[in-house]
């Protein structure tokens, strides 16, 4: 049977999952290998120093290098408060005195007899890397972080926004596709990780978001209403770090699409199950994808290989998704892998494949145009 590369997704009800949780410099791990940790729970910590300023003590008081210690109140490792003198002169009058202030809070990082000026080092910043999902610890890496594993449904989206956050799904829809109206979202959505099957409209992340809702995962995004989300165009960038007060989750892709079918049932069967997801997405080199995991430490499962059960590879009658117009977002299985080269549009010759849709029509289209859907 003929077969190739391409890219793919992974949309699985049952899985083994990896998930590597690292600090991003060395710490004190706090789990152990066999532990069994809940998504939450912090598994490393470390702390990162605190941002420096530099006080110019010596013209301030119009001493040299030499002189400086002499005129401290305070000695390195000391404690400082904002407006709270760290230096000053002891004239005979002391009407003629000056004084030196902290402009932070934090402590006096060093005193330098070369340059004459005063570092003071605000307080460092805690870092904590939770599990993100409940497993167990198969491994440790030294001062770093762990391994967590975990069993359960897992589904790869296409594009995402926001950081890592955790709830029950809550599906808002019995079939793929259904217009979800902004007031169905109520506050019972609260704490809860909502799936819309159709369009992701503004209004109804706004309204999740009002509702206190952890996260909403749905079939596709107007980009108008992306940019109206962040205040901003995206461009090519990584994403996961955006501050708007929940994680969204886009299956499918841009515009009016609906979720396929095999996603929908897997959310579906999982509705009212806790959940973790993340947003984080990195289009460019190093592919990163929003993901739905579905913890179930019961279930059967195979240790996931990357992006795809086959290592990458695609043969006939995988499922798939166009990735580019004229059919974007369609879903449907390879028919025929073509070996001869065609030109397309743009006037170069490529490789492509035919394409069998969901109703039974059949495409010719470029095997760049096409993502595995892997389970």
């Amino acid at each position: 049977m003929a077969h190739a590369y391409t890219p793919g997704l992974s949309v699985t009800p049952t899985t083994l999952l990896r998930r590597t949780r690292r600090l991003p410099l060395r710490g004190q791990v706090l789990a152990a290998v066999g532990d069994a940790v809940e998504r939450e729970q912090v598994v490393a910590r470390t702390e990162l120093p605190g941002s420096v300023s530099t006080v110019n003590v010596v013209n301030r008081l119009g001493i040299t290098a030499e002189e400086l210690p002499g005129f401290m109140l305070k000695a390195e490792g000391d404690p400082v408060n904002r407006g709270e003198p760290i230096a000053e002169t002891r004239p005979f009058i002391k009407w003629f005195k000056t004084t030196v202030e902290s402009p932070i809070d934090g402590t006096v990082d060093s005193i330098s007899q070369v340059t004459g000026q005063v570092l003071l080092r605000e307080p460092a910043l805690p870092v904590e890397v939770r599990a993100y999902v409940d497993g167990q610890v198969v491994e440790v890496i030294e001062n770093e972080g762990v391994v967590v594993e975990t069993r359960g449904a897992f589904v790869q989206g296409i594009f995402g926004v926001g950081g890592e956050r955790y709830g029950p799904l809550h599906m808002l829809a019995e079939n793929p596709g259904e217009p979800l109206a902004a007031d169905r979202i109520d506050d019972e959505c609260s704490g809860r990780i909502v799936v819309v099957t159709g369009l992701l409209s503004y209004e109804a992340i706004d309204r999740a978001r009002e509702a206190g809702a952890a996260g909403v995962i749905g079939g596709g995004i107007r980009d108008r209403d992306l940019r109206r989300l962040l205040g901003y165009d995206l461009g090519v960038a990584i994403t996961g770090t955006e501050e708007i007060g929940l994680t969204v989750v886009v299956t499918e892709g841009f515009g009016e699409i609906a979720m396929a079918g095999r996603t929908f049932e897997i959310l579906r069967d999982c509705h009212g199950r806790q959940a973790s997801i993340s947003g984080a997405t990195q289009i460019r080199a190093g592919v990163m994808r929003p993901e739905i995991i579905v913890p179930d430490p019961t279930g059967p499962g195979e240790v996931e290989a990357g992006e795809g059960s086959r290592g990458g590879g695609m043969a006939q009658g995988d499922p798939l998704r166009i990735i580019r117009a004229p059919y974007f977002g369609r879903i449907g299985r390879v028919g025929e892998l073509i070996p001869d080269l065609r030109a397309v549009e743009s006037g170069a010759s490529v490789r492509v494949l035919e394409v069998e849709f969901e109703d039974g029509s059949r495409a010719v289209v470029p095997r760049a145009n096409v993502e595995l859907i892997a389970g």
